[in-house]
């Protein structure tokens, strides 16, 4: 077996000694602060039973077979589509087989050379990766910064496009949607929201923060992933039956690739009917409240990022000592992820704390508690 060519065996070898080497680890039976499985629902077994049910009701076949374009698409396809345009309220939806699908096969499509995209600094790295393949200019903006964005905005030509997130997965913060709204239509710009991370959190039903405040129709396109909340596997770009169209013409990641399996398919009509009745969204609303307040009587405001979401973000600056923080508390019992740098900028290193519907108070204070007693040690050192 031939090894590694010298310079990546080097660029591996420098991640070793910057204590930001990475490797793949199972999770065993810790307290859950890591996943994305916000409500729960990839432990849900009612969802699991009606996929199953509506996989039998439809069709036979386990893969897709194909390409959307050749074999692949299905009645079940269809009919998904259609309840995803419904249920977030759009004109027309399309199914893609990840979050990083749609992202890079979204942004790369539309982009045309002539066009600019103006993206948030702390955007995630599929829209990055898309943006990377397209022909348009770029500029990044200062995060959650409408200053910012208005003197970048000075330097556009052609088509303006604006990317933001809703909520930013290594942060937890929320954007200023309302402010990123206002300022596209008033400049005539096309905004891009990615609702990874708020879908199933935010809004009636987990509908989504653009939801939540009655926004969607103000926006271009909105990306929701089910690798979070939703607890399956997939994505959907929401907007126009125009925009539709469009991707599914000219989108390579959706026209290259065989469609996702009709399980996975009916997992996502499952998980979606789970939304209609579940109260997990409220207990998982209760429990970043309680989070919220434990942070203020721990006295970590100082330490912890904002967020009202079910990402919380505790700065330990390092990779060292964040990973030893991250060990400690895997001692503890509590299962946490410590986000590394170059994954986040140099000295901001930090525990990525996920809470979910099924997290319990106690768990949440000795937390918090393991936590002050981390920083309490930091700062005597």
């Amino acid at each position: 077996m031939k090894k590694l060519p010298k310079a990546l065996s080097e660029k591996l070898q420098l991640r070793k000694e910057n204590n930001s080497f990475r490797g793949l680890t199972t999770r065993g039976s810790l307290v859950d602060f890591v996943s994305n499985d916000y409500l729960g629902f990839a432990q849900n077994e009612a969802i699991q039973e009606k996929a199953s049910r509506i996989l039998k009701e439809t069709t036979f076949k386990n893969g897709s077979t194909g390409s959307r374009l050749v074999s692949g698409t299905h009645a079940l396809h269809g009919v998904v589509e259609k309840e995803l345009a419904k249920f977030h309220n759009t004109e027309a939806a399309l199914l893609f087989n990840s979050g990083y699908d749609a992202n890079v096969g979204l942004f790369s499509a539309i982009l045309q050379k002539g066009a600019t995209i103006l993206y948030d600094e702390l955007i995630h790295a599929s829209i990055r990766d898309g943006i990377r393949l397209s022909n348009a200019k770029s500029y990044r903006f200062k995060h959650n910064s409408i200053e910012d964005l208005k003197k970048k905005f000075s330097r556009c030509e052609g088509t303006v496009y604006i990317a933001i997130e809703s909520v930013y997965s290594m942060d937890g913060d929320t954007a200023p949607v309302k402010e990123f709204v206002h300022f596209s239509n008033k400049n005539n710009c096309y905004l891009i929201v990615d609702e990874a991370h708020s879908n199933g959190v935010f809004g009636n039903k987990g509908a989504g923060l653009l939801q939540d405040l009655d926004l969607e129709k103000e926006v271009f396109a909105r990306i929701h992933t089910f690798g979070k909340a939703l607890g399956c596997h997939g994505a959907v770009v929401l907007g126009s039956q125009e925009l539709r169209d469009y991707l599914i013409n000219f989108s390579r990641s959706f026209i290259y690739t065989t469609a996702a399996s009709l399980h996975s398919i009916a997992t996502i009509k499952a998980a979606y009917l789970e939304l209609e009745t579940t109260d997990a969204i409220f207990r998982l609303q209760q429990n970043i409240a309680f989070f919220r307040k434990g942070i203020q009587e721990y006295n970590l405001e100082a330490f912890f990022i904002d967020s009202h979401s079910a990402i919380h973000c505790c700065v330990i600056s390092g990779n060292k000592k964040v990973k030893k923080a991250a060990s400690f508390l895997e001692e503890k019992g509590l299962d946490v992820k410590a986000i590394l740098s170059p994954t986040v900028l140099e000295g901001e290193e930090r525990l990525r704390i996920c809470l979910h519907a099924y997290n319990t108070e106690k768990e949440m204070v000795k937390m918090l508690k393991i936590v002050k007693e981390l920083i309490a040690v930091k700062e005597e050192k």
